[in-house]
This record gives structure tokens, C-alpha cells and sequence, in this order.
């Protein structure tokens, strides 16, 4: 599979606070902070220079599953960028990994499947839409 993990997701009680404590406390930078009609903030941050970020979301807001109540203080899954998601979900699937979803779901920044591992550990194979978002 072709892709990086580029994302860390970190479940908030209140996406203002975390970011001014990440970015003027704990030395962060806000890097995507985008709220399409409807749907859930999709608020980032990273530490400058780096690729990795921590998308911070409030809790229930999975985007794969929304009647899924996330928790602050739990991790609900690392996610992996691929240039290709129905390509990767194709791939991975033929390898015997079971998806929560029969296939790969868009929504209006990005294509998303989501699966687990043998001890449930969550993960997301993200394609983005923007280059805002994925760069």
C-alpha cells in the first residue's frame, strides 16, 4: 500500500480551548481549521516543521460512523494518506482486512475506509480532496 500516516486524531471537549493550548501553549501551529455546512470542524495543528498533525474533532464526531460516541482521553484511530483510497481499501480488503463499511466513503473533504486490527486499534486510509488539506 502506498501511503503515510499524517494524521493523529485527539478527541476534545472544546476544539477553541485545545487550540489555544496547543498553539500558545505547547508550541503547535493551527494548520487546517475548515467547517462545511453540517458537518464537523475539522480543526489540525502540528509542530512547525513537521508532517504530522493532530486533528483535533469533539466528542461524537467520528466521521465514519456518527452514532459513534468518541471520548475525550480515547483514541480513535490513526489515520494513513493515500493518494487512492478505493485503490488501498481494494488492496488491504484482498489481504483478508475487514472495513466497517462495504466501501470507501466520501464526504466533502475527503474519501474515507475505516478498519480495525485484531485488537480493535483503529485506523482510517484517507484520500483527500483538497490539496488544503493534504499537501
Amino acid at each position: 500500500m502506498d501511503g503515510k500516516i499524517r494524521h493523529v486524531t485527539l478527541v476534545v471537549n472544546d476544539q477553541a480551548a485545545s487550540l489555544a493550548f496547543y498553539t500558545e501553549r505547547a508550541g503547535f501551529e493551527k494548520r487546517t481549521d475548515i467547517s462545511p455546512p453540517g458537518g464537523l470542524r475539522w480543526l489540525s495543528v502540528g509542530l512547525p516543521g513537521h508532517e504530522l498533525e493532530l486533528v483535533l474533532l469533539r466528542p461524537g464526531s467520528d466521521p465514519g460512523d456518527p452514532t459513534h460516541a468518541w471520548k475525550p482521553g480515547t483514541s480513535p484511530g490513526i489515520m494513513i494518506q493515500v493518494p487512492d483510497c478505493q485503490k488501498a481499501f481494494d488492496e488491504l480488503s484482498a489481504r483478508g482486512v475487514k472495513f466497517r463499511e462495504p466501501k470507501p466513503t466520501p464526504n466533502p473533504y475527503s474519501i474515507v475506509a475505516n478498519f480495525t486490527d485484531p485488537d480493535g486499534n483503529a485506523f482510517s486510509l484517507v484520500q483527500f480532496r483538497s490539496a488544503a488539506m493534504g499537501k
